[in-house]
This record gives structure tokens, sequence and C-alpha cells, in this order.
């Protein structure tokens, strides 16, 4: 897939199945999420990965949150389908350290970029992706379980896997609505 396609055609692909990536292909997709721009080389990042029978760990945290929530038996048991979703569930921490030149949210949006760069690589290789957030993202308890502590936190959960179906390819934007030339800018 050439660069100009993989930018201008990113989609993501909701129904994954086994297999999941081989090893190889794992590995690319940890390689490109180390080259997130990351001002001071702080590398405030940590990907937890769940595959296979690993992902049932993540199903139980789930539910347990659920269930301390308050949330219905029928989110409850859904809670626990999840990560069943796909065969590789990645999920992406920011790992906050305190920098007087490299602010929370620059933080944050290393880790937004090592994700978004993830998901990159395995549409590069022909995988499919989805980059899913929820209240699994902001849950303190299952912030806890994953050793997150309270400056930390959740930025997503890569689910990484085999199309069921072709990507669908979304329309493409017009970008001009979001573009403006700085002298199109009213200063006081």
């Amino acid at each position: 897939m050439k660069a100009e396609e993989l930018l201008t055609t990113r989609s993501s692909m909701p129904r994954l199945n086994e297999p999941g990536p081989t090893q190889e292909q794992l590995e690319l997709i940890q390689a490109a999420a180390v080259r997130a721009p990351d001002h001071m080389g702080l590398t405030p990042y940590q990907f937890i990965q769940f595959q296979g029978k690993e992902r049932q760990l993540l199903a139980d945290i789930y539910q347990q949150a659920a269930q301390l929530s308050g949330f219905s038996e029928t989110v409850v048991e859904q809670a626990g389908q999840l990560p069943f979703r796909a065969p590789l569930v990645i999920v992406s921490c920011l790992r906050f350290q305190e920098h007087q030149k490299v602010p929370r949210d620059e933080q944050l949006c290393t880790v937004a970029c090592a994700t978004h760069g993830m998901q990159q690589a395995a549409f590069s290789q022909g995988i499919g992706a989805i980059w899913r957030t929820g209240w699994m993202a902001e849950d303190e308890f299952i912030k806890e379980q994953l050793g997150l502590s309270v400056d930390d936190a959740i930025v997503g959960f890569l689910y990484v896997g085999t199309p069921a179906v072709p990507t669908p390819i979304k329309p493409q934007k017009d970008p001009s609505p979001f573009f403006m030339d700085a002298n199109d800018l009213v200063l006081d």
C-alpha cells in the first residue's frame, strides 16, 4: 500500500476475526507506535496487549467495573464480551510524567499519535483495526487494575484482527472548510 493511499483512505474496521497479526506483523505495529512525535523523548506511553486467552482477564476487569458502577446485568454481561470482538486488544495508556516543557496534553497527544500509528501500521499490512473508547476508558477501577495511577489515562483500546468483510472506505471529506489562511484571521 502506498503512503498516500494509506493516509487518505484510513477507515476503521469494526468487524474483526481470527487470525490476529503474526509476530512479524505485530512487531511492525509496535515499531510504528514508538515512532510517534515525543517532545523531550519522555515516552509517556505504555501498551498492554491482550491476545488469545489473555482477553478473558480484560473481560473480567470490564465486568467487575460494570458491576461496581451499578450497571444493569445486561451491560455487565455485554462488558465481558467486548474483548472478544478481535483477536488482539491493545490498551493504549498515558503514563504521565511531570515535566516543565511538556504539558499533560502534549503527552496525551503523543499516545494518541502512537495509537494512530499502530492502526495505520495494521492497515498497511492488510490487517483490520478499530480504536475504541467508551466508559471503559474513563473507569477508575479499570485504570487501577491495569496498574495506572490517578495521573495516567487510558487513551483507547485498539482492536486488531482480520477484517470480516472488506474495510468500508468512507467518502472523502473536503478539507477546505477546516483550513484557513492566516490572512483571514480577525485580530483585535
